[in-house]
């Protein structure tokens, strides 16, 4: 098949150790950044929808939503202000998340975690307490921060703390940490909502300061990972020690070898940023560039940022509109559930390419009956169509919930050597940092430009990278990390790229 690998023993060989209940805890208080980073995205959605956050910081789109018979259907809620608002977060994490690459090599993915935390922590007080629209946007710009640091270090903390046979899984708890985190915010936004005056608004910002007080005290409690240990120069002893605990078993030497033999290699230079550049690692840079990328224009951002002005947009009143947007983060969480039991069974690239299948056909259909049955100035749909789009917004997003939802972040978590991992993995987070600014601050544009239109562009959006993941996404499941460029020197074209290398090195090491 395109863009598989041939098997081989050396590969697929698992090291010795078990899932520990240690190493759940310490995943589970790192997984609680995916928390906070899916309660930031899921609050936005709904409290700019709420008539007292409108009519103090946006009135000039409260005005509209109420009084303008005029304007389009589409275009109510078009204000570059008010996507400010959710673009600010990602701007900062933009910014943060190069910092945050330097901290997580040089001081240790755990110092990452913990800058993140506090980050969190004070962003959520600001804006839980914004007096004016400057005091809002910097505490949204604060946990942007903590979005930069914690996305940039608690993927690389699951995969490298997880057993290989189980890492799929327990990297997905990011994922489905961030899916936890949305359905709290949209439960949150839907019971606040009833609250008279600012205090709507302020409860759902502010309630997040609870997890952030838990992973920011938690994390000061966690281990860092044998890899970093090593990588940063530490006591190979403690090193051995701290992967003996994770892995529950003494007999961890083979691993800590090729940890070691790993962080030899990386440290044949200290300029990771153009290593990742060479030939030999052309396949990841492409990853690292086009999966966040092609994660992003999905368009699911439509619906975890501006669900509930979306579905306000259709027809649906704010309460309703509120509680869809529970019921899809729910729908969400059970179906990346789903994906983390299944993932190290089938594999990446069938979840990848069937869910894909499923967003593209769902969007088609989004996009057809919007564009038959919503006009400019006619009034909104009937509930009876409203609620057919809703039916495929929620199939829409169970296909992203098992695949590129918690794929996105796997795949490039896993795919590293360690000499470019830290490098490769701000790439990651920043391409998407990127256009997650762009889709947020210029989608209440789109439709109003594009109006049901929006649909088919994303979702041929979606038909491109699926046929991309057939063609260029090698298999990388059960694949030890330290041992993943086997599956490039394997597939089909990214050989080329790897096979050359590897023969160029063997020459060199052979020449007196």
């Amino acid at each position: 098949m395109a863009g598989g690998f041939v098997e081989t023993g050396e590969e697929n060989k698992q090291y010795n150790g078990r899932l520990t209940k240690f190493v759940a805890l310490s995943c589970i208080i790192a997984g609680f950044g995916g928390v906070l980073f899916g309660y930031d995205i899921g609050v936005s959605g709904g409290v700019t929808s709420m008539a007292p956050f409108l009519t103090k910081f946006f009135p000039d789109v409260f005005r509209r939503m109420k009084e303008d018979k005029n304007i389009s259907n589409y275009c109510k809620f078009d204000d570059q202000r008010l996507t400010l608002f959710t673009s600010s977060l990602y701007i900062a994490g933009l910014v943060a998340c190069w910092v945050a690459s330097w901290v997580t090599r040089v001081y240790g993915r755990k110092c990452s975690i913990l800058i993140g935390g506090a980050s969190f922590v004070i962003g959520t007080v600001l804006g839980a307490a914004a007096q004016n629209l400057a005091m809002l946007l910097i505490g949204r710009a604060l946990l942007g921060v903590g979005i930069g640091f914690t996305n940039q270090s608690v993927p690389l903390y699951l995969s490298e703390m997880a057993p290989a046979k189980y890492r799929g899984g327990i990297n997905n708890c990011f994922q489905l940490s961030t899916n936890l985190g949305v359905l709290f915010a949209s439960l949150i936004n839907f019971g606040s909502q009833k609250i008279f005056g600012t205090y709507s608004w302020r409860g759902s910002l502010g309630i997040a300061a609870f997890p952030a007080l838990i992973f920011t005290i938690g994390s000061i409690f966690l281990p860092d990972t044998p890899n970093s240990l090593i990588q940063r120069g530490k006591d190979i002893n403690n090193a051995k020690m701290v992967l003996q605990k994770v892995r529950g078993t003494v007999d961890v030497l083979e691993e800590l070898d090729d940890l070691i033999k790993a962080s030899s290699a990386s440290k044949t230079t200290s300029k990771s940023y153009f290593k990742i550049l060479e030939r030999r690692y052309r396949p990841q840079l492409v990853m690292a560039i086009a999966i966040p990328f092609f994660q992003q224009v999905t368009g699911i951002n439509v619906v975890a940022f501006y669900a509930p002005l979306l579905f306000i947009t259709i027809g649906l009143k704010t309460s309703a509109a509120l509680l869809s947007s529970a019921v899809i983060s729910g729908i969400a969480t059970i179906f990346t559930i789903i994906s983390m039991h299944i993932v190290d069974k089938f594999g990446r690239r069938k979840l990848f390419i069937l869910g894909g299948i499923q967003m593209f056909i769902s969007q088609m259909i989004i996009g057809g009956v919007m564009a038959n049955k919503l006009g400019d100035h006619t009034a909104l749909m009937t509930k009876s169509y409203a609620y057919f789009v809703l039916v495929f917004i929620c199939v829409y997003v169970c296909g992203y919930s098992w695949s590129w939802g918690p794929l996105a972040w796997l795949v490039p978590s896993e795919i590293f050597p360690l000499e470019i991992r830290s490098a490769g993995q701000t790439i990651v987070v920043s391409v998407g940092m990127f256009f997650t600014i762009i889709i947020a601050q210029a989608f209440l544009t789109m439709l109003c430009h594009f109006k049901a239109g929006i649909f088919f562009f994303f979702g041929g959006w979606v038909f491109v990278m699926t046929v991309f993941v057939y063609f260029f996404l090698p298999e990388t499941c059960g694949i030890p990390i330290e041992k993943m460029v086997k599956v490039w020197r394997e597939h089909w074209f990214w050989k080329r790229f790897v096979g050359d290398v590897e023969i160029e090195d063997t020459e060199e090491l052979r020449t007196p």
